[in-house]
This record gives structure tokens, sequence and C-alpha cells, in this order.
């Protein structure tokens, strides 16, 4: 019999079932979780599993306590793209279809700095001002998305955007391995 046994069974616990919790308890259970690897990203040894912050001066900058992008274990979240000019700050003023087409440049942007294209994104989140003009925000999209490769998205009708633009779109998309 192992010395460990010898000073479990010298504990004098009263019945064989409290003797055997008490191995489990005692040793057992901390051999097994010393063996469990953290998943904390701090202590994590992949480099995919810490949070990565993407900024880019050829889209607008974070206007909050917000980055344009993270990416975690190898998945980009972009934030919500509008209508500004990245060197100049200003909102588009002009058709429906130059305000979504400087959306979708906005969010390429960020897709490059990244490392990513559009054939990348997983989903798109789509956000109208007005579900009337759906099928002019659509023909625009459509130019930056192929339906043999195009996300998952939905479409859905807001009350209001910032600064009061027509349309907001937010990407999530999987980063090439390099």
């Amino acid at each position: 019999m192992s010395s460990t046994l010898k000073h479990l069974k010298s504990l004098k616990l009263h019945s064989s079932e409290s003797w055997k919790w008490g191995f489990l308890c005692f040793w057992v259970f901390p051999l097994c979780l010393a063996c469990v690897p953290s998943k904390h990203p701090t202590t994590a040894k992949n480099p995919q599993t810490v949070k990565q912050i993407i900024s880019t001066p050829n889209a607008p900058g974070a206007i909050g306590p917000y980055n344009q992008a993270t990416i975690y274990n190898g998945i980009l979240y972009a934030s919500g793209q509008i209508a500004l000019d990245p060197t100049t700050g200003e909102l588009v003023h002009g058709s429906l279809e130059e305000e979504t087409h400087r959306v979708l440049k906005n969010v390429g942007a960020i897709l490059e700095a990244a490392g990513c294209t559009y054939k990348d994104v997983l989903k798109a989140s789509v956000f109208i001002k007005d579900m009337h003009q759906f099928a002019r925000i659509n023909a625009v999209y459509a130019e930056y998305f192929d339906p043999a490769w195009a996300p998952a998205r939905e479409t859905v009708e807001v009350a209001n955007l910032p600064k009061f633009v027509n349309v907001e779109i937010s990407v999530i998309a999987a980063v090439p391995q390099k």
C-alpha cells in the first residue's frame, strides 16, 4: 500500500464512503485541475486567442469608447460604419447610392487593415432608416458581395442612426491564416 493511502487511512474517517470522498477531494481533483490548461486570454499560449485592435486611417476613426474593429480567435468584429469621409471626417452628402458606397468602402478599409477581403465576411448587419429604400441600398451592396460567396445578413429598419445617416453596416469576418 502506498504511503499516500496509508496516510489517508490514518485520518480515521468514519466510513468507507467518507474515506473515498476525502481521497477524491484532497488528491484526485486537485491533480486533475492542475492538468487543465487555462483559457484566459492573458495566459493563453495561442496568439490567436489574444484580442487584437484594428485601426486604420483609411476608415473613419472611432468617435467614442470603441475601436474600428477587433480580432479574437481568428474572427474580425468590425464596428458599424456610416458614410463619413475618412480624410475629412465629414459626412458624404449626395444620393443614397453614394452614401452606401462610402459605407462599404469604409468597411473595405477595415477589412484590408485586418488582412481580409469582402469574400472573408461571414455576416453583415445592415441598419437602414427607411425600408422603402432597401432595393437601392441592396443594389449597391450587391456590387461588393457576389451572391456566390455573400455573407449571412440581416437588414433592419431603425428610427435613427448616428449623425442621422440613412445606412450603417457592420461585419464579422474570418481572418485568413498567415
